[in-house]
């Protein structure tokens, strides 16, 4: 099952290169009232409504007719994976355009970073350059969306908190500033195209992936490669946070990072997930 939100907060069940409103099935949630508790409360629904999605008979429309927002509504937290690809690391060393001084040895050195909340989009939105008289660079990964809440999570059992997987794009201003303060801008988080569910995805340490910025190939490369994979993550993220349903964990990016500029266009892929395209423009 893939699961998309498009144009006004409808939400999808994509078939192919269709999208199925059944936007109908979200009357089941309970209402909230205030404090409103921590997660997304759709994704922390959907194994009991999962039958009820796949059996509702809403209008279908092309994908490409629709607005693609964020999959994912209501995220606690957006947790980052920095250096988390050898061939980045490398390529961060020798440019220092990206690495700004800092020391970029392992992964386990340096830490996970979060995203504002704020900064999440959809493809169909965009991303909006801030700061366009300094390097904005593309950042293609891996998106990893808790499905059950967890804390202190075994490696072996980490998978099992998994609702699904998205593209990510994690933008990036570079400059001396710590990484959650300059990838936190307004739009610099991209997750699409719709959420597809963890039972579809035989292996997310296995996903080729791809970025092509105007036609031209700039990132290619594929999940084994991760120096902290999936499960990894999850585990070390969890040791610090309680991680709640819709939470997301951008797994890291690899080698071909770069820079993009107002009415530059975006194509990713994952195997198995799909494929998004995303423009740039500026705020």
């Amino acid at each position: 099952m893939r699961l998309a939100r498009f144009d006004d907060n409808r939400l999808g069940l994509v078939d192919g290169d269709s999208v199925r409103d059944v936007s109908a099935v979200l009357a089941d949630l309970p209402a909230l009232r205030w404090p409103v508790p921590l997660g997304d409360q759709l994704i922390a629904a959907l194994p009991a409504m999962r039958e009820k999605i796949q059996g509702t008979a809403g209008p279908a429309k092309p994908l490409t007719s629709v607005k693609l927002l964020s999959p994912v509504a209501n995220p606690s937290k957006i947790i980052g994976a920095p250096i988390n690809y050898a061939d980045h690391v490398a390529e961060s060393k020798q440019d220092q355009a990206i690495a700004y001084g800092r020391k970029l040895n392992h992964i386990g050195e340096f830490g996970l970073f979060q995203k504002a909340t704020s900064s999440l989009v959809g493809a169909g939105e965009g991303v909006a350059l801030r700061f366009v008289e300094k390097r904005n660079d593309h950042e293609m990964e891996l998106a990893v969306v808790i499905g059950r809440a967890g804390t202190r999570i075994p490696e072996a059992r980490a998978l099992d908190h998994v609702a699904g997987y998205c593209i990510g794009l994690d933008m990036t201003v570079r400059g001396p500033e710590v990484p959650t303060f300059r990838k936190s801008i307004d739009s610099y988080c991209v997750l699409g195209p719709a959420l597809v569910m963890a039972d579809e995805i035989a292996d997310p340490n296995d996903l080729d992936f791809w970025l092509s910025l105007n036609g031209e190939m700039r990132q290619k490369s594929n999940t084994r490669y991760l120096v902290y994979n999936v499960q990894k993550l999850i585990s070390w993220a969890s040791d610090y946070y309680t991680l709640y349903p819709g939470d997301v964990i951008m797994t890291g990016t690899p080698q071909g990072v770069g820079p993009v500029a107002p009415g530059d266009v975006m194509d990713c892929e994952i195997s198995g997930i799909g494929r998004m395209q995303v423009r740039v423009r500026a705020a």
